[in-house]
């Protein structure tokens, strides 16, 4: 898997850490000067002083002003039942980056306030299509004051819809745009058909039988719009947890696609964008899923299965409260492979019977 994601093209990734490591430098600039200057208002701040004793602050402080260069983990702890995971402490935490192991240099377990894309499947069979209907009011629950989201369309286009707003009413209104343009895709299928030959017959060669029907192929290109939706979190306020919810089937007409699955969670992992997918349908086919699983698992989301209307609005406050309230690790490498563009991460924690997860890795050009 890690060769496969070598092979995207360096400049992209470059690019992308570039604008990543500014970002980054940015925000722990901001936030250092606002722990020396002892700023009431900081969210950062609050972190800090909620979880962090003087003496660790202090070195936390002096470590972000040196180091730009931070890796930046959002971690979710699950017990076996299910349950978020609360009051962990740093020490209780194990990082590895390459199979080794880091010195974490942040940790905060502040709730962080959301920018959300929306990313809602328009081509959905027309009972899974009403049962979304009947619950995407539901996803307003689940957005803060404090939160942004912007809702968005897709089935073989992407469609932005109007743009990042904290305000329920606009909201309510854009995701009524969404249940009405839902439901089994305008375009029809695209058939799926044997073409003519390309070649003379040779010698003995049977004649070629007359173009047959083999169904259609599915009208949606996922990849696309998930990176699509990726870019529209690349300028959101800084200090904020970017998410993505995904409302979708799973259904991915590759080649209606510009952009590759690769491609597209290198743009996420570049971004520091966890996505959460929904899997509308049922739930006894998990094959179909593969597309959303592999993007959230990857990205250090998580992925629901409902196919109810109500199962589903359960799952929208359930999904924004725990991207809200994921703990947050940062350190800079040392000693991983500096020669490799991909790097794999894994956290553990120290108590027995709990679930930790968080992206499964991050692009970085080789030094």
């Amino acid at each position: 898997m890690v060769d496969g994601r070598q092979t995207i093209q360096y400049h992209a990734v470059e690019s992308h850490y570039r604008l990543r490591t500014l970002r980054i430098s940015f925000i722990l600039v901001i936030w250092a000067t606002l722990v020396g200057t002892q700023s009431n208002g900081d969210r950062f701040l609050r972190a800090q002083t909620s979880q962090q004793s003087a003496s660790s602050q202090s070195e936390a402080q002096a470590k972000i002003r040196v180091n730009a260069n931070l890796v930046i983990l959002p971690v979710t702890v699950k017990d076996q039942n299910g349950n978020l995971v609360p009051g962990l402490q740093k020490q209780e935490f194990r990082v590895f980056d390459d199979n080794v192991e880091q010195s974490i240099d942040v940790f905060t377990a502040e709730a962080f306030p959301l920018s959300l894309v929306v990313l809602i499947d328009d081509d959905l069979k027309s009972k899974d299509a009403e049962q979304l209907v009947q619950s995407l009011r539901a996803v307003v629950a689940g957005i803060s004051s404090s939160d942004e989201a912007a809702i968005c369309r897709f089935d073989l286009k992407f469609y932005p819809g109007e743009g990042f707003t904290g305000d329920p009413d606009r909201l309510l209104a854009e995701l009524k745009k969404a249940q009405e343009a839902s439901g089994p895709s305008s375009a029809g299928p695209v058939p799926f058909v044997t073409g003519p030959s390309s070649h003379a017959p040779g010698i003995g060669e049977p004649r070629q039988a007359a173009p047959t029907n083999l169904g259609s192929r599915p009208t949606k290109a996922l990849d696309d719009a998930v990176y699509s939706a990726a870019q529209l979190l690349h300028d959101r306020e800084r200090g904020r947890r970017k998410i993505m919810l995904v409302i979708s089937d799973g259904i991915n007409g590759r080649e209606f696609n510009n952009h590759t699955y690769d491609e597209t969670l290198a743009a996420l992992l570049s971004e520091d964008i966890s996505v959460y997918s929904v899997a509308v349908g049922s739930s006894s086919f998990h094959r179909k899923f593969t597309r959303l699983f592999n993007y959230a698992g990857n990205s250090g989301g998580d992925i629901s299965y409902a196919s109810k209307s109500q199962a589903m609005e359960r799952l929208y406050s359930q999904i924004t409260e725990q991207a809200r309230h994921e703990y947050t690790l940062a350190y800079v490498p040392r000693g991983n492979n500096r020669a490799s563009i991909y790097h794999a991460v894994e956290v553990r924690t120290t108590r027995e019977g709990l679930h930790v997860k968080t992206r499964q890795g991050y692009y970085m050009p080789p030094q």
